[in-house]
């Protein structure tokens, strides 16, 4: 079961962040600050749920969290900053919409940057790896962040239908890394990333 907070005595929110191995598309984040009580059955890690589960989730969180909100880092800011410091920027833009001012970040994966454009609002972090998989508040943000890009990319799908992204949500999967072989990049692909693929080794990114 997920543990429901790091410490018993600060108001912690959990971040996690949705789209950094992606070809194209914003890297999205989420943030949810949830009650020291919260229980709410069937959550997890956002992969490891359907997305029937997730959509089911999704009121419920909101409904019971104390505050949350979801930050974006757009193709353009992924490109110049790169992948992970674009995905710090996404965090940080959630976390700065929060009405309540956490006293402890706990961020899924093993880096963070706070950011030092605004020292005053700086915020003690705890980075934990498959925090996801771990604590209530950050499988919370893996939901929200999940639903929001999935939602995003279904709407670029509507533009570019033969990359698959309804499916593959912008992941290197075999069709996606086909079609950019086949038709090319678009205006969503991120042209940092190595996008000229050799089907006999995995998909490389540069990040």
């Amino acid at each position: 079961p997920l543990a429901p907070y790091y410490t018993e005595n600060l108001m912690e929110a959990g971040v996690d962040e949705v789209g950094r191995g992606c070809l194209c598309g914003d890297v999205f984040a989420a943030v949810v600050v949830l009650p020291k009580k919260f229980d709410l059955r069937g959550l997890t890690d956002s992969k490891l749920l359907s997305e029937k589960e997730r959509y089911a989730l999704r009121p419920m969180i909101e409904a019971q969290a104390l505050d949350f909100a979801v930050g974006i880092a757009t193709i353009e800011e992924i490109d110049a900053l790169n992948i992970a410091n674009a995905s710090y920027l996404a965090m940080q833009r959630a976390i700065y919409q929060l009405t309540i001012k956490p006293e402890l970040l706990l961020i899924d994966g093993k880096y963070f940057k706070p950011p030092l454009s605004k020292p005053d609002q700086f915020i003690s972090h705890q980075c934990i790896i498959k925090g996801d998989s771990k604590f209530s508040s950050i499988a919370a943000a893996s939901v929200l962040a999940k639903i929001a890009r999935d939602e995003y990319m279904k709407k670029l799908h509507a533009e570019y239908p033969e990359y698959g992204w309804i499916n593959n949500m912008g992941y290197p999967t075999k069709k996606h890394r086909e079609a950019v072989m086949n038709f090319g990049i678009t205006p969503y692909h991120r042209k940092s990333f190595n996008l000229h693929f050799d089907f006999e080794q995995p998909a490389v990114f540069l990040t």
